[in-house]
């Protein structure tokens, strides 16, 4: 038996929608409907117009029917509520696989026809619609960068209200429509990403309206706030600081009515919040939003039993309620019973084109939600007002006579950068509770950090509008800036380095957005996605163990080529050209790794600038090669290593003034690769040209040793390649202990240099040297323990500038 929807009716219950709208939405929806089951079933026929035949089905059916009913419905309503108002709405999908929801609705709107030619509104694009759902070639079953309207990718959950909060931010009149599901809300990133409402400025950011779709399951379990009871639901939402309205039933007429109703009211509130926030004198107490939770069955208006099993308000309808189709004659039956209990014939002409009835309550251009040009951020994109770089650099006479905070001096830049864009608003920072320990406090010299919670007299920097936003959640954080980026601004992510592997599987699906979003011609290219890591593995003497490790540029190191970059400047006047650069680019994924704690300047502005334009290079005024093929090639890429590389090299110039050494440092990390692998990388001469081909290098790399390997393997010079890097030893103890600790320090990069360079420990002096750095290791380990602090000569040292030739 079949549940079917009803007429519209004359006769209804009381509600704001007049006979000729009921009739209007709830064809709307059923035209959705029919066209969601269409895709996951059927590869022809698609307006029935012979018997339903086992050819006319996919032989593997892929795809989720359960929450597609209750998308649809908020879909229609919406498209009624946008015209009655007048309303910027961009739809937002929490519910993973809700994929055949958008593609039906962007395709009954026109939307996806505009950007599918290939795909009209007619019989032959709606079979064409349907054949590629879920098909070899075609579109993926979530919700993916091919579905028009969308920003966020569906293959994950928890995401997309952090997503909704960020395309809000300096949208005044956006609504950003969040449909968040009851499986999706128990993830702890959705958690968390209620609590976005204080940090939303009702005078100067768009709104969010979440919806709360319960439906009661998720793959075959209960979800939990479908079976809290009213009042504990009650509760949790307020207090979260929302004003929640209730649609909950069945039957769709008075469904209809209801969230018509409840969609009236929520936009009544939100304009009644904005005005008086907005007014010549702003009411500044904190807005309780409205939030719609929205009670359906799971899988409504589908099969309600199949082989004598329910299915209809169960977990059985999550996936495909009739599995077998294809092969078994009564689930076809059955099938084709389902698919015409929406009368499809009431709803598409001859030509299979959406009738008047279907298309009445559907906006025009921008104002379809798949259309809304929020959603295709890159045709709203406008560059960012960029500082020089070079005039807020480090003078410096002589390499490392000078020390600056790196992180310091980008924060100056990054101030001026606010200034420069102030009328724009195209630009935030993000960081969870960081930006001054990261050192990038010069920033609150023009700005706040925006909170519209409680204010006390004792709270410094926060104002209901600040551009910097701070909240201890990277995963909030992330969506946050994610969503503000694929909405055409710009960003910067500053986190402390070890805590960047919470967002890892965020970034992934981000780089996944970005990779499918380049081959479609329609999806503009965006501001690229720039994090900056500091407060790094090797300067956690404060934190110790738990807030040491540098492997988030190993998983960026996984993504798509074209998709990321690695930055590891190793001095302020570097940072900040690499900051620069970063700031400036478009689709991609950009690590900057740098340290905040004074270290030496290396390069003045303008040597930095051509050294990270080349990305890798010879410091020719620290090597003593003098242009012939050196002895030993010591290599760095990180701030830390690239100090110690140096101390070891004046450790060498004085014990061992013969050996010819040369210094290779690497800001950008896939210089290392061939350039057959990564856009940057090198050929095999220009990389034998810097490291040889034959010679023994030693790398202090920041990282895990194994990623130079990996990066490195196709060299022909690897099998010389010894790489030292964090070993996950350490704890709270002295900054050059870590070093120690994990065999990356001066003393044991001088061994390193005697043990692999042919011939070396053959010279007595060279014995003599090793011998001595085996005795400074015992000197460095007895020393701090009875002083807590580093040897004299290390925590002093300096490079001299007369050591070099």
């Amino acid at each position: 038996m079949m549940n079917t929807t009803t007429q519209a009716a004359t006769r209804h219950r009381r509600g704001p929608l007049p006979a000729d709208q009921l009739e209007a939405v709830d064809a709307q929806w059923r035209a959705a409907n029919y066209l969601t089951a269409g895709q996951i079933y059927l590869m022809d026929n698609p307006l029935l117009a012979v018997p339903l035949d086992a050819e006319h089905i996919k032989p593997r059916l892929l795809g989720h029917w359960g929450t597609s009913p209750g998308l649809n419905f908020i879909y229609a309503h919406m498209n009624r509520a946008i015209i009655a108002h007048d309303l910027n709405v961009m739809y937002v999908i929490g519910p993973g696989h809700g994929g055949p929801a958008m593609f039906a609705n962007t395709w009954l709107e026109g939307s996806y026809s505009e950007i599918r030619p290939d795909v009209p509104r007619d019989g032959q694009g709606m079979r064409k619609l349907f054949q590629e759902f879920s098909f070899p070639g075609g579109v993926p079953s979530h919700v993916a960068p091919q579905v028009p309207g969308s920003i966020h990718e569906g293959g994950e959950l928890g995401y997309s209200l952090a997503h909704a909060y960020g395309a809000v931010l300096d949208n005044p009149d956006l609504i950003a429509l969040c449909v968040v599901g009851d499986g999706e809300a128990e993830t702890g990133p959705l958690a968390a990403s209620w609590h976005a409402n204080k940090f939303l400025s009702a005078a100067t950011d768009g709104a969010v309206l979440p919806v709360l779709h319960l439906n009661g399951y998720k793959i075959a379990n209960p979800t939990v706030l479908s079976r809290i009871t009213e009042e504990e639901l009650e509760s949790l939402l307020r207090g979260y600081g929302y004003s929640p309205i209730y649609v909950t039933g069945h039957e769709p007429e008075d469904m209809h009515q209801q969230m018509a109703a409840a969609l009236d009211r929520a936009v009544m509130e939100i304009r009644d919040f904005q005005v008086l926030s907005r007014c010549e004198d702003p009411v500044l107490h904190r807005a309780f939003w409205p939030l719609i939770v929205l009670r359906t069955p799971k899988g409504w208006t589908g099969p309600v039993t199949v082989d004598g099993y329910q299915v209809e308000g169960t977990w059985r309808s999550h996936q495909v309620p009739i599995a077998n189709a294809r092969e078994n004659p009564s689930h076809r039956a059955q099938l084709a019973q389902w698919l015409q209990s929406y009368r499809p014939e009431e709803l598409f002409d001859e030509n299979g084109a959406p009738n008047e009835l279907v298309t009445r309550l559907i906006p025009s251009g921008r104002k379809r939600m798949g259309s809304n040009p929020h959603a295709n951020g890159g045709t709203l994109l406008k560059p960012l007002a960029l500082p020089d770089p070079g005039t807020f650099g480090v003078v410096t006479g002589q390499p490392g006579a000078v020390d600056a905070s790196p992180t310091r001096v980008l924060g100056r830049y990054l101030r001026e950068l606010l200034i420069r864009n102030a009328d724009s608003r195209n630009f935030r920072l993000f960081g969870p509770d960081e930006t001054e320990s990261n050192k990038l406090g010069d920033v609150y010299d023009v700005t706040d950090k925006q909170w519209s919670a409680t204010i006390l007299p004792t709270d410094q920097h926060l104002a209901r509008d600040g551009r910097v936003l701070e909240v201890l959640s990277e995963h909030l954080c992330q969506g946050w800036l994610e969503g503000y980026l694929l909405t055409g601004r710009h960003g910067l992510f500053s986190c402390y380095e070890a805590f960047a592997h919470i967002v890892d599987s965020m970034v992934n699906q981000h780089a996944k957005w970005l990779k499918i979003s380049r081959r479609l011609p329609w999806r503009r290219p965006i501001a690229s996605l720039n994090y900056l890591l500091t407060s790094h593995v090797w300067r956690q003497d404060h934190n110790g163990f738990s807030h040491q490790d540098p492997g988030f540029i190993d998983n960026i190191a996984n993504k798509r080529a074209e998709v990321a970059r690695i930055y590891l400047p190793p001095d302020a006047n570097t940072l900040l050209s690499v900051a620069a650069h970063c700031l400036a680019s478009r689709d991609y994924i950009n690590v900057i790794v740098a340290g905040k704690n004074y270290t030496p300047v290396w390069l003045n502005p303008e040597q930095a600038a051509l050294h990270c334009a080349r990305g890798a290079d010879i410091f020719e005024w620290a090597s003593s090669d003098a242009g012939a093929v050196p002895d030993v090639v010591l290599a760095c890429a990180g701030d830390v290593p690239t100090i110690e590389v140096l101390a070891t090299v004046s450790i060498l110039r004085k014990h061992l003034p013969q050996l010819r050494v040369r210094v290779v440092n690497v800001v950008d990390l896939f210089r290392l690769q061939p350039d057959s692998q990564h856009p940057h990388g090198m050929s095999d001469v220009d990389y034998d040209t810097l490291f040889t081909a034959d010679r023994p290098v030693i790398f202090a790399f920041h990282g895990y040793p194994a990623l130079i390997h990996r990066l490195t393997y196709r060299r022909a010079g690897h099998a010389n390649l010894h790489v030292r890097g964090y070993l996950e030893e350490g704890t709270t103890t002295t900054p050059f202990d870590m070093l120690v600790l994990n065999k990356m320090d001066r003393f044991q990069l001088v061994i390193d240099v005697l043990e692999r360079t042919p011939g070396l420990l053959e010279r007595a002096e060279a014995q003599t040297l090793r011998e001595e750095m085996l005795r400074m290791h015992e000197r460095h380990h007895d020393w701090i323990r009875a002083h807590g602090e580093d040897l004299p000569e290390v925590r002093d040292w300096r490079w001299e500038g007369d050591q070099t030739r």
